[in-house]
């Protein structure tokens, strides 16, 4: 997605890092939407192929099969922030990869080296064809799959402020439990050995605990912008 006066020098590869519930998913769409640029969600491909992965009966607690099983599926993702898409072999999938069992199997899922490396070069060839620049947010962006990337920002915020916004996200959830599930999360993504959750050298930590939405926007337009100004 590009708008007409959208020129080259102006096209920018953003890397949004961080773990669950500081707020990258709803930032990362509305500073693509707001500066022209496409959007991509790449924890949404990894819950896409664990979804399939349950659906087609492969066992998800055994990692090699889940390996057999990694090149089978085919996954699209739509890269426009406003309303983007996930499809495997042609289904609509952005509803059923956000359900608990999926949320409960894709760090095991995403853990399994063959599952990273499939997903990863689907993610560089979608960013490598994205004209006019993209964003790609997910936790091992800035690190691994973009390392080249023009820009690099790890998104922080304490485990409270990141559990009480995720129970909001999810009517009836418990706060404890949330923060708990929170911190069992980042303990998978931060330990595995390919390709952990990891905050880049060269990338900009932003504490989104005692911001608002509006003002990790703000902030982070206001960094792509002064990188496209020094491109």
């Amino acid at each position: 997605m590009s708008t007409a006066v959208e020129t080259a020098s102006s096209a920018v590869i953003v890397a949004i890092d961080g773990p669950s519930g500081t707020g990258k998913s709803s930032t990362s769409k509305a500073v693509a939407a707001k500066l022209g640029l496409n959007y991509l969600d790449t924890g949404a491909q990894y819950r896409a192929i664990t979804w399939w992965m349950l659906n087609n009966g492969i066992d998800v607690t055994d990692p090699a099969e889940i390996a057999t099983a990694a090149a089978k599926p085919v996954i699209i993702s739509g890269t426009d922030p406003t309303s983007p898409t996930i499809t495997v072999d042609g289904e609509d999938v952005s509803g059923p990869i956000r359900t608990q069992e999926v949320t409960s199997r894709v760090s095991a899922v995403s853990a399994v080296p063959e599952v990273r490396t499939i997903i990863t070069e689907l993610q560089r060839s979608i960013a490598a064809g994205a004209e006019g620049g993209i964003v790609v947010e997910g936790r091992d962006i800035g690190t691994t799959v973009l390392p080249d990337a023009d820009l690099k920002i790890f998104l922080t915020a304490s485990p409270e402020a990141r559990a009480a916004r995720r129970s909001g996200e999810v009517k009836g959830s418990d706060l404890a439990a949330t923060r708990e599930a929170l911190i069992l999360r980042d303990a998978a993504d931060s330990g595995r050995k390919t390709s952990p959750l990891a905050k880049a050298d060269d990338a900009v930590e932003v504490d989104t605990t005692e911001l608002t939405l509006q003002q990790v926007i703000e902030c982070v337009v206001t960094l792509v912008e002064e990188k496209r100004t020094a491109a």
